[in-house]
């Protein structure tokens, strides 16, 4: 069952950040002295427009809130009100560019255009329009509302869009996440293989370790199906998120309390104190347990009730996330070589395949990874951003798979306006290359080599995350980390493996297990030779 929830939550793990619209500032000073100033999200079309990149080129115009009409037809509103002023309007009724059209003949300098729903890309035929050159841009209406209540009534305002900063700060905390993870998790494989080999060397304990042992070996067919079942899960996924995102949440819930138990009980039992055991159910169990699972119980359903409270939630995503890649890296073990190069690199084509190739197959040209890892938007929102009703209240947040590791992005810049952005790194980018280096240290353990599979294989992933920073940067786009993790794990621990002359060994994985097997089937028949002598005499 264990082994089971752990399969089913980690086939979405390997996922892209979602693409955002052009993003920027507004900003509004108040009358007073000396002047109040505060900064709110916008969105603007960049093919429609470009925005200054700094306050120092940026005009500043009078506001004139006009949000008790549409504007839709130059008669709703005075003649020579909206003079030289910005305006901010309602959203709806008519075309972004009609609005425009109408603002610019009666003389405004800018257009806001607020809107109660959810802002989404400004999307229209410029075409049509190539007369308009005033600036638009989408506002939230709340920001509207507190912009009177901060300010008052008399507010000046201007637009600008700063550049990303090229580094964030986040990248740095995601980047000390995975190592981390990737590093105890495959220590604490080592340990797991360490305690294996005491108990086949001592048969009081041999059957003691095989009722605790839940390990699930993944031979070269089991990876293959576990990769076919990760191609249908992301397909399903694709065309029926609105119900599977749900059945994702459950099982994330159910697998990450089991791993946080399972990593803070293995913590709890190193402390020598504190053994108090109750009996129930004929079985003898520890209190300190009982409070631990406890505990993991109550992390997991606070995160589902406030999993979309941005401020904080994320935090506690984070650590049931880093228990379950941690537990899954310690659970899962690859029996050889050649069964991580199968997984690494049927996953590696997969995700490749799913980002690159498929924007060729898609009707709308959409990345089936990405269209996935951003989640839908709301139809109307989705097909046409323009048209639509005011409704009376905000549309609520859409649900997100929670198979990421997340931190916010610390530097600002439009997006923490527009939203709390997050720097995403998915659970298969740990799980997946933590598997090949949680090998390496249980063979290191095996073959009595000092951990230097374990260790090189470490500082290679560290380098592939590196790595994947730099080309993240240069492009600025979201990259499927896999391309640069794979290689540089995969190709480190061969070259090791290829110094040491041990490639063969390496490569089919050490005897041990075979012996393993060997010495439980001959003790079971010992066992039962035994059992029948008496009777035979």
């Amino acid at each position: 069952m264990r082994a089971a929830a752990l399969l089913w939550a980690a086939l979405g793990g390997l996922l892209l950040p979602p693409v955002t619209a052009d993003e920027g500032i507004l900003h509004a000073s108040g009358s007073g002295v000396p002047p109040v100033t505060k900064d709110y999200c916008i969105i603007y079309n960049s093919n429609w427009m470009s925005l200054p990149k700094s306050l120092d080129n940026a005009t500043f115009r009078t506001l004139e809130n006009l949000t008790s009409t549409v504007l839709c037809s130059s008669s709703e509103v005075p003649p020579g009100l909206m003079k030289d002023k910005a305006v901010v309007v309602m959203r709806g009724n008519c075309t972004f560019l009609e609005k425009a059209r109408i603002a610019q003949s009666s003389g405004a300098k800018m257009l806001l255009i607020a809107s109660k729903t959810r802002l989404s890309p400004l999307s229209d035929n410029k075409t049509d329009f190539e007369d308009v050159t005033l600036p638009v841009a989408l506002v939230r209406y709340n920001d509207i509302v507190d912009m009177q209540l901060v300010l008052g009534n008399e507010v000046n305002v201007t637009l600008y869009s700063p550049p990303l900063p090229e580094f964030d700060c986040s990248m740095v905390v995601i980047f000390l996440i995975a190592v981390f993870t990737v590093a105890l998790g495959g220590y604490w494989s080592g340990v797991a293989e360490l305690e294996n080999l005491k108990a086949i060397a001592s048969p009081g304990e041999r059957e003691t370790r095989r009722k605790k042992e839940e390990n699930v070996t993944f031979t070269p067919v089991t990876v293959i199906l576990f990769v076919v079942i990760c191609c249908v899960m992301l397909v399903l996924l694709y065309f029926f998120y609105k119900w599977l995102v749900y059945v994702i949440i459950s099982v994330f819930c159910l697998a990450s309390a089991m791993s946080l138990y399972n990593c803070l009980a293995a913590l709890v039992g190193e402390i020598p104190c504190g053994q108090c055991r109750i009996t129930c159910c004929n079985k003898n169990i520890e209190v300190r347990l009982i409070f631990v699972a406890v505990f993991c119980i109550a992390a997991a359903v606070v995160w589902a009730v406030f999993r979309n409270e941005d401020r904080w939630a994320w935090i506690l995503q984070d650590i049931l996330g880093v228990a379950f890649c941690l537990n899954f890296i310690k659970t899962l073990k690859m029996p050889n070589f050649k069964s991580c190069v199968i997984l690494l690199g049927l996953l590696l084509l997969y995700d490749v395949f799913f980002v690159f190739i498929t924007p060729f197959i898609t009707k709308n040209g959409a990345s089936i990874m990405v269209e996935v890892a951003a989640g839908p938007f709301g139809n109307s929102e989705k097909n046409d951003g323009n048209l639509v009703e005011v409704p009376t209240e905000r549309s609520a947040p859409h649900e997100k798979l929670p198979v990421v590791i997340r931190v916010p992005r610390l530097e600002y810049s439009a997006s923490t306006l527009c939203d709390i952005p997050f720097s995403l790194l998915g659970f298969g980018d740990i799980i997946v290359p933590g598997l090949l280096v949680a090998y390496c240290r249980r063979f290191d353990v095996q073959t009595s080599s000092s951990s230097i599979y374990f260790i090189s294989c470490t500082i290679a992933y560290a380098v592939g995350m590196v790595l994947t920073f730099i080309v993240l940067a240069l492009m600025k786009m979201g990259q499927p980390a896999l391309l640069y993790l794979v290689p540089c794990t995969l190709i480190t621990s061969s070259l090791v493996a290829w110094r040491r002359k041990e490639m063969k060994k390496f490569w089919k994985g050490s005897s041990y297990q075979m012996m393993e097997h060997l010495d439980y089937t001959g003790n079971e028949e010992s066992t039962a030779s035994a059992s029948e002598q008496p009777g035979g005499q």
